[in-house]
């Protein structure tokens, strides 16, 4: 127990790092909350420094998922509820990061890493897929991700997915949802 909780602070930790901000405060010299939609996440350090240290950050991002939950599941043997709070740790930790006042991103790179953990391909893939399609066809931030993340549910389910991903799945896209609610309101403009 006293292991696996280390685990989950770990996740939390790896999340919390704030490694878009940091490209964009190093690298593009530039403060990304004040770009964009003033989320400290990949797709302002796109918009601030181009693709190069955009794809860079997002990539990062994802990495704050990934190493932590691989960690613990792979080398740690975490598996069951704990494996839950490891894989929720991160995304908590970048959207509630303490080196930024507790105020941070959305954690839509972080989800994809924690899981390319969790299922290597299966969810990333479908998530993915699903979200491109629904960015296209609704043109709104918000309910594109909701369509997302009710689409890769529908997936965990038909799939016979252990009840531990699909109620990770469920928190951790309750957490996207809520996390893009403000961009329900409007269709998004050509930038």
């Amino acid at each position: 127990m006293v292991i696996d909780l280390a685990w989950v602070i770990f996740a939390f930790f790896c999340g919390s790092l704030p490694l878009s901000y940091w490209v964009g405060k190093l690298f593009v010299k530039a403060d990304i909350r004040q770009i964009g939609d003033g989320n400290p996440g990949g797709a302002n350090v796109w918009k601030a420094g181009g693709s190069w240290w955009g794809i860079s950050a997002i990539l990062l991002d994802g990495l704050k998922g990934l190493i932590p939950v691989s960690l613990a599941f792979y080398l740690g043997g975490v598996d069951g509820w704990w494996l839950f709070l490891v894989s929720i740790a991160p995304v908590i930790g970048h959207i509630f990061s303490p080196f930024l006042k507790f105020q941070g991103g959305k954690a839509l790179a972080t989800t994809f890493g924690v899981w390319t953990a969790l299922t290597l391909y299966q969810v990333p893939l479908a998530f993915g897929i699903s979200l491109g399609l629904w960015f296209w066809l609704l043109k709104n931030d918000g309910l594109a991700v909701i369509a997302g993340v009710l689409s890769v549910l529908v997936i965990l389910l038909v799939g016979n997915f252990d009840l531990v991903l699909v109620s990770t799945w469920i928190a951790n896209g309750v957490i996207l949802v809520w996390r893009y609610s403000d961009k329900l309101g409007g269709i998004r403009q050509a930038e």
